[in-house]
């Protein structure tokens, strides 16, 4: 039997620190907007001011890095329940995940994996009966969390309106 030995320049490629995943806030305006940048350039996310970034720091759950930079963010909007929706025992709110991005540098390396299932738990911690996002990608991150492709009928209609149809995005859903 023969056995493989790695090369030393194998051994010693460092790997990268894991990112804290925390709520962001209204001083985080500035990175949330340049990490978004690159993707809203691609078509990937839609352009937002600096400013609603600060407005709206506090759906915003960020991946930092040993160093202080920020290596993605996912963001957690929650809607009003509609007459139809939620369980037997009452109306659910639903919530809507957006500005998903992660820094390319950072891209498989878990960090997509722990904003989603850091925005989940909010999610649940805030009584959200089912979750929404719309992707232009393939969603593959989204599906093998447990997300399905959905009829934008059933998403909150505030957001629904609010999606471009030129962007051709798909709704996904996920019951929580």
């Amino acid at each position: 039997m023969t056995t493989a030995t790695p090369t030393p320049a194998l051994l010693s490629a460092p790997l990268p620190a894991p990112a804290a995943v925390r709520p962001a806030d209204p001083d985080d305006a500035e990175a949330l907007a340049a990490l978004s940048r690159p993707f809203v350039r691609t078509g990937a996310l839609r352009e937002r001011p600096v400013a609603l970034y600060a407005a709206r720091a506090a759906d915003f759950v960020v991946a930092q890095a040993p160093d202080g930079t920020l290596d993605g963010c996912l963001a957690l909007r929650v809607h009003a329940a509609g007459p139809a929706a939620g369980p037997a025992g009452g109306p659910a709110p639903s919530g809507v995940l957006y500005n998903f991005c992660v820094a390319p540098h950072r891209q498989g390396h878990g960090v997509g994996s722990g904003l989603l299932r850091a925005a989940m738990a909010r999610a649940r911690a805030r009584s959200v009966g089912t979750l929404f996002t719309a992707t232009v990608g393939g969603g593959g991150l989204f599906l093998r969390y447990g997300f399905m492709p959905a009829s934008p009928g059933t998403a909150p209609a505030a957001w629904t309106a609010s999606l471009d149809p030129r962007r051709n995005a798909r709704v996904l859903a996920r019951t929580l």
